[in-house]
């Protein structure tokens, strides 16, 4: 089964080719600022990347006759359970008319996808997967302290899912049969309960709570805050960055890149980025203890996935202060185009049910 999977970012288009649940390639097709410029809205670059990779495909000797299905990232939709979505017409609707706040590169996922499949010649179908809007919360979980502030539910959806999904393989386990608690550390930081296949909590690792991150504030002060915002001193843009872009280590060490900042902190001494670090696993592993009561500690296991998992030094220290709770299991990095590829894969043998967009 040929499976092409399309990840639409801000200034680039990655793609992908699988072979059933083998890699045949991956690929960035990267766009200057001035072709991404002649739009003033998202949804009119679609044409444009649609033809770059259809171009690319050409070039490349692989004939879209040959595909079987097109997966597309997901957007910023009406929340909806996690799982494999068939892109239908409410959907492609629904990205065409978001509201500016909504505006995001990851819309163009299931509309590409649905426009290349009908460049193919034949009736094959498309999808998206697990998008960030992916929401299973218990309704005891939007409780935050105030009526007007609900907690809403934003997180690495696709990443957490596909991994759970692939520990429960590996060891012979129905992931709608056990509690995992699954952490991806990337650029955000995301801390979730998946009871029984459902992520019935999990923090906002976008603009929200949660742990402080390479670049987001995570939990903050909140009179404080308020004081900041009636300061004067600072915009409500310049605000919203710190919260999200400009906070976490970018804030108080001027770098998102946790790779310098593991060589600062253990290799150079640098007091102060050794603290940071120090404090940021600290309040990653405050946040996977405070899940584990919601499951009354009956934790399977937990999962750590994302880039930063790969920092040696971070993870033997996180798994000191976690272990006890659960068996910790690392998954370095984070494969997005795998993880669409699988959820296709996987529906197409019937393990996993494609849902309606509704």
């Amino acid at each position: 089964m040929k499976i092409l999977s399309i990840n639409p970012g801000s200034t680039s288009t990655k793609i992908a080719l699988y072979d059933d649940l083998t890699s045949v390639f991956v690929r960035t097709l990267r766009h200057t600022a001035e072709e991404i410029a002649k739009y003033s809205k998202v949804y009119e670059q679609y044409e444009f990347r649609r033809d770059l990779i259809i171009q690319f495909l050409k070039d490349n000797d692989i004939e879209l006759s040959s595909l079987d299905a097109i997966i597309g990232r997901g957007g910023l939709l009406e929340p909806i359970p996690g799982g494999i979505y068939r892109v239908n017409s409410k959907m492609l609707n629904d990205l065409k008319n978001v509201g500016s706040l909504s505006e995001h590169a990851s819309n163009l996922g299931a509309i590409l996808a649905y426009e290349i499949a009908k460049k193919t010649g034949k009736d094959i179908p498309s999808y998206i997967a697990d998008p960030v809007v992916v929401d299973e919360l218990d309704d005891i979980a939007r409780y935050s302290g105030h009526p007007e502030l609900p907690k809403v539910s934003i997180f690495h959806a696709l990443n957490q899912k596909a991994i759970a999904r692939r520990y429960c393989r590996s060891n012979n386990l129905n992931y709608n049969d056990i509690n995992l608690i699954v952490v991806h550390l990337g650029g955000g930081i995301s801390v979730g309960i998946h009871k029984k296949g459902r992520v019935i909590d999990v923090n906002n690792a976008l603009n929200g709570n949660g742990p402080f991150s390479p670049e987001r504030a995570g939990s903050l002060p909140s009179a404080a805050l308020v004081e900041l915002c009636f300061s004067g001193k600072y915009t409500k843009s310049e605000i919203l960055k710190m919260i999200t872009g400009k906070g976490g280590c970018v804030a108080y060490l001027g770098t998102n890149d946790m790779y310098e900042i593991e060589i600062r902190a253990y290799e150079k001494g640098d007091k102060e980025a050794y603290n940071v670090l120090d404090a940021m696993i600290y309040q990653i592993a405050k946040e996977i203890g405070s899940v584990a009561p919601v499951v009354d500690g009956d934790v399977d296991a937990i999962l750590i996935t994302g880039g930063i998992a790969h920092g040696k030094p971070i993870m033997e220290r996180l798994i000191k202060k976690i272990e006890f709770i659960a068996p910790v299991k690392l998954y370095p990095g984070e494969d997005e185009m795998g993880a669409l590829a699988e959820s296709v894969y996987y529906a197409s043998i019937g393990e996993i049910e494609v849902k309606e967009y509704v």
